[in-house]
């Protein structure tokens, strides 16, 4: 094929750029362990149900973001765009509803046909964690401390910003819903044409719109904090103070909000401004309706999501591809004999590599770029004594070793 290249919206991840997943994953693993999140996994694709019916018709991941297509039974499958449904639908499945609370952790490639920017991909990374079963407001608090707490660990806090609004009960929110589409009404006519679109089905998506006019409108639009009814308001009250008892610093932001019907209660970002208009880094909230939308009981759930491509931006971590020792014979004919000293470094966790090609200059040339720090040489003379050249590549100065000598000159440095 000529100019073979990746599909837009997706790309390879090489060594360096790899290192630096790893590490958000490994350190958000880790920290949600601590919290006694046990890690799930959950499928890439699913019946497309299983995201329609609690992200809706209406929603642009389902109308124009998503990646649909039917298997050879003709049924309809979806690439996941997210992963919160997935681990509530695999929560249900598994017969867990009795045994609750559950708290799991998950990651791995998600789906949405976006326009691709930096930090937004077609095929983008999520780590999230998902507590389910407690409906307290101090399941609220702990899943937003972990968030910062894992932040933290990759240390870059000190660019973060933590936002927190309330969506209030499915009572409030109706209210609320009611008076947005009153005020915004007067202005439809100035509104996008996405916003328009968004008026009579999901109103408060409009608050999250990133067209200049609609900012404007939405500027002096009822805010949902003057509508919450007294277990609402309470609740959220609970939640500041919580965070203010930590010492987690957050903004109130009225306009942030969740468009879709399951979400309730808490809503949090942690932004920031080092990544342009992409500048959400992890983002969640409480979903207590999910699991009803999927078939199953009343289950509360609370969770959030991050953004591994966004995370691996912000990280300072260099990938070292630094070598213990290379392996190299006076001619090709003494490869095979390097191989099972080969397996005898490796089996000892001697991070090694055989040299099979290239004069003895080259191969020298390709230990110095590969920063080993030793060299085994293998000649007539090295065969004959039954040793091997052991060279230190920082000195060099070398010795003619048996194999047990070197694995404890290697493992002793």
């Amino acid at each position: 094929m000529e100019n073979l290249r990746t599909v837009r919206g997706v790309h390879d991840l090489l060594p360096d750029e790899l290192h630096k997943h790893h590490k958000v994953i490994k350190s958000g693993l880790a920290i949600s362990n601590k919290y006694n999140y046990s890690q799930i996994e959950i499928p890439i694709f699913e019946f497309s149900e299983v995201f329609t019916k609690p992200l809706g018709n209406s929603s642009d991941i389902v109308t124009k973001e998503n990646y649909v297509f039917k298997d050879r039974s003709e049924d309809e499958l979806m690439l996941r765009p997210e992963g919160t449904s997935g681990v509530v639908r695999a929560f249900l499945n598994a017969g867990l509803v009795q045994d609750v609370p559950q708290r799991f952790s998950y990651y791995g490639p998600m789906f949405r046909y976006e326009r691709p920017q930096k930090g937004r991909l077609r095929q983008f990374k999520q780590l999230g964690i998902e507590c389910l079963g407690l409906s307290s407001a101090m399941a609220d608090i702990e899943v937003i401390s972990l968030g910062q707490e894992f932040l933290d660990q990759l240390n870059i806090l000190d660019k973060i910003n933590l936002k927190i609004n309330t969506l209030g009960d499915f009572d409030s929110r109706k209210i609320h819903r009611e008076a947005l589409i009153s005020y915004l009404s007067d202005y439809k006519s100035k509104l996008s044409e996405d916003s328009i679109k968004r008026l009579s089905i999901n109103p408060l998506r409009i608050l999250d719109s990133k067209n200049d006019e609609d900012l404007k409108i939405v500027e002096n639009a009822p805010s949902i904090l003057d509508f919450l009814n007294f277990d609402s308001k309470t609740r959220f009250e609970n939640i500041c103070k919580g965070l203010d008892h930590l010492n987690i610093k957050y903004t109130i932001d009225k306009n942030l909000v969740r468009g879709l019907d399951y979400y309730c209660h808490t809503a949090f970002e942690f932004t920031t401004n080092e990544l342009g208009s992409q500048g959400t880094v992890l983002a969640g909230g409480r979903y207590d309706g999910l699991s009803k939308m999927l078939g199953g009981p009343d289950v509360p759930g609370v969770g959030w999501a991050a953004g591994v491509e966004r995370l691996a931006l912000m990280i300072e971590s260099k990938f070292i591809n630094k070598i213990e020792v290379v392996l190299m014979g006076q001619s090709e004919s003494f490869n095979y004999l390097l191989l099972p000293i080969l397996k005898k470094l490796t089996q000892n966790g001697i991070k090694s590599e055989i040299i099979y090609t290239g004069n003895m200059s080259k191969k020298f040339k390709r230990a110095n770029k590969l920063k080993a720090s030793y060299a085994i040489i293998l000649g007539e003379e090295e065969v004959s004594k039954k040793v091997l050249k052991f060279k230190d590549l920082t000195s060099g100065k070398e010795e003619l070793l048996k194999l047990s000598e070197v694995l404890l000159k290697v493992a002793n440095n």
